[in-house]
This record gives C-alpha cells, sequence and structure tokens, in this order.
C-alpha cells in the first residue's frame, strides 16, 4: 500500500486514540493540572468539574447514572474490585460464583483467586457459536451462589451474551449479575438499565480512548449493589477506589464515551460492511476456511478465522505488514492455544491456526482489500511449506 506502517487490524487488543480525544485530553497535562481532591482552591475546583463532566459522559454511554460510575486504571482493576468486592462484602451469604469458560483472563483469574479464598467457582461451558445457555446458569446456582460473571461480548470471537435473559435469572434467584462489557461499549448499544446487569466492566482504550483507565458502574437503583473497596488511602471515588484520579486520562475516556455514543452506530455500521468484504474475500479466495463465533449474534468489527493446515505465527510472519493477533493480547505470553476456541470446540491444532482480525473506527476499505490478498498469499505460502513436510 505503500505506507510506512503495517495495516492495522489488531483493534481488540487496543485502538488508535481519536484525535479528538487527545485534543481534549491535553490541558490536563501542564495547564490544567490540578488534583480533583483538592478543594480548597481553583487548581482543584477545575479538575474536579472535568472529572465531574467526564463520569457524565462515561455514564451516557451505558445508560447509568454519573454517582453510578467509579473510574478505575483499566477494565483488570474494575474486574477485581467487582469480583473480589463482592464476594468480601457477600461471603456471609454464600462463598459460590459462577463464570463462563469463554471468559476474559481478568475474570478467569480473578475467579481463581477467590478460590484460594476459599470460595467455590462453577465455570460453565459454552455452545459451539460461544454462546452460555441461561439454563445451564441457572442449573448452576445453589443457596450460596452470590454472583454470575458473564461478558457481554467476547474479545476473542465476538460473540454476544444472552445478558438480559441471564439478568432475569439472576434476579428470580437474588443473585449479583457482573458483565464485561469492555468489547462492547462503543461497538453495540450498551445500557446498563435494559441488560438488567449490576455491574459492568468498561475500558477506554478499547474505545479509541487512553490506556490507563477504565470504570465499574455499580447499580444504585433499587437495593444499592455494597461491595468492599480493594485499594485502601483517602477515600477516594465514594470509597471504593483510592488513589489521585488521572485527570487527563479520564477526561480522554469520557470525550471517547461521548464520541462513541454520538457515532457509534455509524461505526458499527461502516465496519460490519468491511468485515463483510474481508471475510467474503478471504473465503474467496482460500479453502478449507473456518469462521468461529455466532453467525448473528457477533460484534460488528470482530472476525475470526481458522485455516487449517497453516500455523497461525507462521502466517503472521509471512505478512508482517498486517498487525493481527492470534487471541487475546493479554494471553500473548501463554504459549498455550486459545482458550476461547478450545471452549468452542476446536482441536488443539485449529486453534494454534486461528487470527482475530479486529476492525476500528480508522480502518479503510483500501486496507481491507489488502489485507485480503495479503492473508491469502500468506495462507497459501504457508500451507505449501507445511504439505512439502509431511
Amino acid at each position: 500500500m505503500g505506507a510506512s506502517r503495517p495495516v492495522y487490524l489488531d483493534n481488540h487488543s487496543t485502538t488508535r486514540v481519536d484525535p479528538r480525544v487527545v485534543d481534549a485530553m491535553n490541558p490536563y497535562w501542564a495547564e490544567e493540572y490540578g488534583n480533583a481532591a483538592s478543594r480548597q482552591h481553583e487548581y482543584g475546583w477545575r479538575a474536579e468539574a472535568a472529572i465531574v463532566r467526564a463520569r457524565e459522559q462515561v455514564a451516557s454511554l451505558v445508560g447509568a447514572s454519573a454517582e453510578e460510575v467509579v473510574f478505575t486504571s483499566g477494565a483488570t482493576e474494575s474486574i477485581n474490585l467487582a469480583l473480589k468486592g463482592i464476594a468480601e462484602t457477600s461471603a456471609g451469604q454464600g462463598r459460590h460464583v459462577i463464570t463462563a469458560a469463554t471468559e476474559h483472563r481478568a475474570v478467569l483469574d480473578t475467579a481463581r483467586r477467590l478460590e484460594q479464598y476459599g470460595f467455590r467457582v462453577t465455570v460453565v461451558p459454552v455452545d459451539g457459536s460461544g454462546l452460555v445457555d441461561p439454563d445451564q446458569v441457572e442449573s448452576a446456582m445453589i443457596p450460596g451462589t452470590i454472583l454470575v460473571s458473564v461478558m457481554l461480548a467476547n474479545n476473542e470471537i465476538g460473540t454476544i451474551g444472552p445478558i438480559e435473559e441471564l439478568a432475569a435469572r439472576c434476579r428470580r434467584k437474588k443473585v449479583l449479575l457482573h458483565s464485561d462489557a469492555v468489547q462492547a461499549a462503543g461497538k453495540i448499544p450498551v445500557n446498563v438499565q435494559t441488560l438488567g446487569v449490576d455491574l459492568l466492566s468498561l475500558s477506554a482504550h478499547k474505545m479509541h480512548g487512553p490506556k490507563g483507565v477504565g470504570a465499574l458502574v455499580v447499580r444504585k437503583s433499587g437495593a444499592p449493589v455494597r461491595l468492599a473497596a480493594q485499594l485502601d488511602g483517602g477515600g477516594h471515588e465514594r470509597g471504593m477506589r483510592s488513589g489521585t484520579l488521572n485527570v487527563p486520562a479520564i477526561v480522554g475516556f469520557g470525550a471517547a464515551a461521548e464520541i462513541a455514543l454520538r457515532e457509534g452506530a455509524e461505526d458499527a455500521s461502516r465496519m460490519s460492511r468491511l468485515r463483510g468484504i474481508l471475510v467474503d474475500g478471504i473465503l474467496d479466495r482460500i479453502d478449507e476456511v473456518i469462521v468461529n463465533g455466532h453467525p448473528v449474534q457477533r460484534l460488528p468489527n470482530n472476525a475470526n478465522l481458522t485455516f487449517p493446515g497453516a500455523s497461525a505465527d507462521a502466517v503472521m510472519m509471512e505478512m508482517r505488514d498486517i498487525a493481527v493477533s492470534s487471541g487475546s493480547a493479554c494471553s500473548s505470553a501463554v504459549p498455550e492455544p486459545s482458550h476461547v476456541l478450545k471452549a468452542i470446540g476446536r482441536s488443539v491444532e485449529d486453534a494454534r491456526s486461528s487470527i482475530r482480525f479486529g476492525l476500528g473506527r480508522f480502518t479503510t476499505e483500501e486496507e481491507i482489500v489488502y489485507a485480503v490478498g495479503r492473508v491469502a498469499e500468506a495462507v497459501s505460502r504457508v500451507r505449501a511449506r507445511t504439505r512439502a513436510l509431511v
């Protein structure tokens, strides 16, 4: 393409910060540098006002009230706060947590830590498209179940889960529901009232905002959700998350959320069209390709494809001018094949032959057409070498 840098199709791992977000953040590095907790002077007041606005922007994106938004350092912290915070406050009512086999490592590893604290964790399987069965989740509930954690949209295969139905089951059983909405927010409509969730985790850098900032939405309506803080020292964020607020990043998160709310539907429509060009083009040019994830209930910007007989690592080495991944960026240091692909029934060999394509706001049709050609060439070369070795 004549570009000096690779085509970027790894928007599930992180996204380019929108220039409008950068503009919103810029004054808060060196001009508006006050501490939002400094209530005695104008510098602090102006920083606090910026936080208030950002909190409203993030809340609006997900249909929450501003006082339900707790800012964190990112979704991993939000998930830890949700699971461990509920476990601590609800241990007297029960010590059982339910989650799904395809959850992000931030959920699964936190659940494993709870097991070390004496909690019992049930991991419910998913079907071949990555959907969890609400009946199975409800069947797993026992009198001591205190929390269910199921993601809204999967970070590897893009499948959108039945969160509304799960929420209804949880309400009937008086069990709290947490959902990881990191990949969903900004890509599909997300409304905590409609979904019926009690806790929702978010991350700015997955929606063209900065890294290092996220949020946990904690329901206040009805019977407010009570959870124990996991960071002590100062009582910031209404006592739920101590620590000096990262004002520039939070301002950027707010700006990214506002843009996503305003332009998300248009972005989603464009990304869905481009994904169709990508997938159809690859299927036309390469034999024996498996499309992973639900065919309909999926994120508009996701494509996860298995190329049997072609190692994903080898394919990616053949096309270094295309930035893609073979799974979650948070698990890339782990040599094992994707736990998500194994959970939907892919063999270890097929899981190692799968590539995730993530489109974003700045992906162009020219880049997609170019990527189709490069993927086809790379897969053909790798398969030819593999056959020659057999």
